[in-house]
């Protein structure tokens, strides 16, 4: 509707259009988290004066008291010759650094669910973006802690697909005051700088981790080593480092795990709504029509369409120009390409970042090639340390509500179910199939080889009603709105006032302390217990001795249950099975809807891997007769 159409509308009624305006930017905004605006500190505090091995670093005061210090490079920029290479320690610098502003963020689409600002289709960001964030409570340079008293750190890695995401979405002042911990919050390459690999980069590359391909990761260890090296001097123990991330965080969560380079640098770890998917490399670099066909927008694709970009009348003649050039020749045409150029050749998805990019390769060297479970179950595939995960128990909702196949929207703006029954049976098989692979068969698996895993699942869905739409059906416990409870930070601007309201303040927010002391607990012992004043339900390991055997902790309020241990443990095969028993879909058209679904959100199943499941019938149901696998979900959904 445009401003002039809307100015004749009644004022009473125009009041509640603009409100559901902001309820649906709210609600598409990754769990309210998507416009709060970046900031800055005011002046830097002389008592935030820090020297790092880099050199001289001043803060200032953040929100709730802490001591923040913005945008502290912790690698040279990966720009030039250095795109596609693994991250170098940064350039000392001379003078003292003011770090009162957070880093740019790395070249992505904007997109609400990033939180990155700009016209839908352009490209913003900077390349020079490898910086992170600090968070302390507020000491004197005297009073620093040292030694036995330095502080546990939590070293948080943002979600977003990996194609999208800024730090400067989040706040771990409260986080760092309300439990006395250190927080760090980093960038990564996105997209195809953070994940790309073709021949002729590997003929340059220095190291067999270079070669990988797998940027991003080698990123996220390099700010783990630049932790290592410097948190002591803002009284954090290098020795006591979590890492925790959600969504393609928690996604880089479990890689690290997986990672022999990031074995040491880090003694417990935290995934929130992650995946163990892991591409071949094949897929990642092979043109479509190999016997081993490579993805749509591998290295070798992206390269025939920049050279048809460039002149070339058609693929062939493009394909035969590639394979007559050199590795030097196709690296240094790749590397002088712009940000924009690249990123031209990938789709911006509906509500985030390019949609379908390879990401996270099983290379062999930096990720291991073949299952990722099969490694968690052994004591020597991956970097046994406590972990802690979970997911929510309506993720999907979050990308359902912005699916036009689901939610239709009344003058353009009062968003109403299409068919809600519909849509409540689907989240709740998304959900449970995330639940399943992103952290039941992960708990499991480690079990094998760690007693100390612990799992949750978050309830909170006490969103109001809004002109009609009732929010705690549409969203729910969706994807990403457990951030606001972990890190106590729900000042997110007029948007997210729409669902963190007066009405439901005092039962979020005890929720959310509850969080806050469950988390920090487990960064400083690697067992969340019963959260560090010892007041909270006691939180105990995944156990599957038995079917009723407590395994995962129920986050809620307490009109809704509260927080409390739980036993259901979820498995593909028992979803599926549940699916063709379920009276809700009555037909096999229905229940094959469902099963296109499961497949179509790539949580790393397969119907075909269970030929006993209805989902073997389907093959009479062609793919595209369900609008939504082109419309949203397929697009949107951050692995």
């Amino acid at each position: 509707m445009r401003l002039r159409s809307l100015c004749r509308v009644p004022p009473r009624l125009r009041r509640a259009l603009l409100l559901s305006a902001i309820c649906t930017f709210a609600v598409t905004s990754a769990g309210c988290r998507g416009r709060a605006k970046p900031w800055s500190i005011e002046a830097p505090d002389p008592a935030s004066a820090r020297t790092t091995a880099s050199g001289e670093l001043i803060g200032g005061e953040g929100r709730y008291g802490a001591h923040a210090w913005l945008g502290i490079p912790f690698a040279n920029p990966p720009i030039g010759p250095l795109r596609w290479r693994a991250p170098q320690p940064p350039a000392p610098w001379t003078g003292t650094r003011e770090a009162i502003r957070n880093g740019p963020p790395c070249p992505q689409f904007p997109s609400p669910l990033g939180g990155v600002e700009g016209r839908r289709g352009t490209v913003v960001g900077s390349e020079d973006c490898l910086t992170l964030d600090v968070w302390a409570p507020r000491f004197e340079p005297t009073a620093v802690p040292k030694g036995a008293a330095r502080l546990p750190v939590l070293v948080w890695i943002h979600g977003g697909g990996n194609t999208i995401g800024h730090t400067a979405l989040y706040d771990g002042g409260n986080l760092a005051t309300t439990e006395h911990v250190l927080v760090v919050a980093v960038h990564y390459r996105l997209g195809p700088f953070g994940w790309f690999r073709h021949r002729a980069l590997r003929a340059q590359a220095q190291s067999e981790a270079e070669r990988s391909g797998n940027f991003a990761i080698l990123d996220l260890i390099r700010a783990l080593e630049w932790v290592r090296e410097n948190i002591s001097v803002f009284g954090g123990d290098p020795a006591n480092v979590t890492i925790f991330g959600e969504s393609a965080g928690g996604t880089n969560v479990f890689m690290l795990l997986l990672a022999p380079q990031a074995r040491g640098l880090f003694q417990h770890a935290i995934v929130e709504s992650g995946s163990l998917r892991i591409l071949k490399p094949s897929e990642a670099e092979n043109y479509v029509d190999d016997v081993e066909p490579g993805n749509a927008l591998s290295s070798s694709e992206i390269l025939l369409s920049l050279l048809q970009a460039d002149g070339a009348p058609n693929r062939e003649v493009a394909k035969a120009k590639l394979e007559a050039m050199s590795d030097v020749q196709i690296a240094d045409y790749l590397r002088g390409e712009s940000p924009k150029e690249l990123l031209a050749l990938y789709k911006a998805g509906a509500q985030s970042g390019p949609s379908g990019l390879p990401r996270v390769f099983g290379d062999g060297t930096v990720l291991p090639a073949g299952d990722p479970l099969e490694k968690l179950a052994t004591a020597d595939g991956w970097n046994v340390v406590p972990v802690m995960l979970g997911t929510n128990r309506d993720e999907n909702r979050l990308f359902m509500f912005g699916d036009p196949a689901r939610i239709r929207r009344v003058l353009w703006l009062l968003p109403r179910f299409i068919d809600e029954q519909s849509y409540l049976t689907s989240a709740e098989y998304l959900a449970r199939m995330w639940k399943a692979t992103g952290a039941d068969r992960p708990a499991a698996a480690m079990r094998k080889a760690l007693p100390s895993v612990f799992v949750y699942r978050f309830d909170w869905d006490e969103e109001p009603t809004l002109l009609g739409a009732d929010l705690s059906k549409m969203l729910g416990a969706a994807h990403g709105l457990e951030i606001p409870f972990v890190f106590g930070h729900f000042e997110l601007g007029r948007a997210a006032n729409v669902i963190y309201t007066e009405k439901n303040r005092n039962s979020r927010e005890a929720l959310s302390r509850a969080m806050m002391s469950y988390w920090a607990q487990f960064a400083k012992t690697g067992a969340p217990g019963q959260g560090t004043r010892g007041d909270q339900p006691e939180w105990t390991a995944w156990d599957d001795s038995s079917a009723n055997a407590a395994r995962y902790l129920v986050l809620d309020t307490a009109e809704h249950g509260g927080v409390r241990m739980a036993s259901r443990a979820e498995t593909p095969e028992r979803i599926l099975s549940d699916v063709d028993a379920d009276p809700r879909l009555p037909t096999q058209r229905e229940r094959c809807r469902v099963f296109r679904e499961l497949a179509a959100f790539g949580r790393g199943f397969s119907p075909e891997q269970y030929p006993t499941a209805g989902a073997k019938g389907c093959a009479e149901f062609p793919f595209e007769e369900y609008p939504w696998t082109s419309s949203g979900p397929r697009e949107a959904t951050p692995r």
